[in-house]
């Protein structure tokens, strides 16, 4: 086998290796992982086969050019059954494919993972929002999963259910395989109920508002929308789905309102209330019109994310560990070097007003406390929990 590109002081990491506390800085409110030299591995699929190498990423994985393809064959960092090749060399079905790259996550925001309760086979924790549950697309270390393990030495777990990247709140992992079985079995039989609170603009009607209507996810586009019967017999397009809501308080502008959603569509809360006329008050992907902005616009990765440069002290940017900026390069393959986060990325992401605050099964209960943007002048705590 060909030894990876790079040379001996480069230690080249595989998705085996587990998160440390010591990948993560936080500066400005953000949670950083630092960049880090790993291998992505696949297998070619069918499609790919007799296609050259450098064609076939260009066509695949159209973030970076043709030209970077073309380099990182002819120095290794893309290799085929563990060995170098040449540029026209044509991929065969199953071929085990190997880039070795500078990986760069997005930061998230910085806020504590609260664990609620710890007990022998589940474990519940207050997600904050832009933090993803699991490993997915440019995240691996910056999810819920990695800060777990890596801070608080909880692995294996086994997520119960999930929560939108921007979302937060109640999560429930099970610590053992059998236990996620068992919440497995009652969320097939229909037996969990979950509630959320989301903050709305205008004056959310009162009593309990039932939105039954289909929700069609477009997984290109990253967004919902609502199906519902035209009157002609034809069925409308997306899958069942209900949600209750009732709303808690308002105080003329906004509402906090309990969401119950029956079933788990993609976005199914935040493009319900869009449909009832009251989306989230900061959801750009559902607003029209004026609204409470969750990013600044116009910016990108080179204005808003401050690199990791040695010759920047911890001090100024209010790393909570000096060391953590030491022995960090600048990779000239890397397309994202200097900027720590991948290009395109908004650094002025902040977190949608939509919280899970409860889950409860056949003989359990777990809640999660209300966030701040929950609690509307005049309004208690006790009022809100009701």
């Amino acid at each position: 086998m060909a030894a990876p590109p790079g040379g001996a002081g480069i230690v080249w990491q595989t998705p085996a290796n587990p998160p440390e506390a010591h990948d993560y800085v936080i500066r400005n409110g953000r949670r950083y992982v630092r960049p880090y030299y790993f291998e992505f591995i696949s297998h070619a699929k069918n499609r790919w086969s007799g296609k050259t190498i450098v064609d076939l990423f260009t066509d695949e994985f159209k973030g970076r050019s043709r030209e970077y393809y073309v380099g990182a064959v002819k120095c290794g960092r893309l290799q085929v059954d563990g060995q170098m090749v040449h540029t026209d060399y044509i991929v065969k079905s199953s071929q085990k494919i190997s880039h070795f790259l500078h990986r760069h996550e997005p930061p998230v925001l910085a806020g504590d993972i609260t664990i609620l309760q710890n007990e022998v086979d589940v474990v519940t924790i207050c997600k904050p929002a832009s933090v993803p549950v699991h490993p997915c697309g440019q995240y691996r270390k910056n999810t819920v999963v990695g800060i777990l393990q890596a801070e608080h030495g909880l692995t294996p777990l086994f997520p119960v259910h999930r929560l939108d990247r921007l979302v937060s709140g109640l999560l429930i992992f099970a610590k053992n395989a059998d236990r996620a079985e068992c919440f497995r079995r009652q969320i097939e039989a229909g037996l969990l109920q979950k509630e959320y609170v989301a903050k709305v603009v205008g004056v959310f009607p009162d009593g309990e508002q039932t939105v039954d209507a289909n929700v069609n996810f477009n997984a290109r586009e990253g967004r919902s929308t609502v199906e519902v019967s035209d009157g002609s017999g034809k069925e409308p397009n997306g899958k069942q789905a209900l949600t209750r809501f009732q709303r808690i308080c308002t105080d003329g502008t906004h509402s906090i309102v309990l969401c119950k959603p029956v079933t788990g569509r993609t976005h199914q809360i935040r493009v319900h209330l869009k449909h009832t006329g009251y989306p989230i008050a900061n959801d750009e992907l559902y607003l029209s019109g004026n609204f409470c902005p969750r990013s600044t616009k116009g910016t990108s990765a080179n204005t808003a994310i401050t690199p990791l440069d040695p010759d920047n002290s911890a001090a100024d940017h209010g790393s909570k560990d000096a060391e953590t900026d030491e022995g960090f390069d600048i990779d000239l393959m890397c397309t994202n070097c200097p900027n720590l986060a991948p290009e395109g990325y908004d650094g002025d992401e902040e977190g949608l007003w939509l919280h899970c605050v409860r889950y409860t099964g056949p003989d359990w209960s777990y809640e999660c406390p209300y966030p701040n943007w929950a609690i509307l002048d005049s309004v208690s705590t006790k009022k809100m929990k009701t």
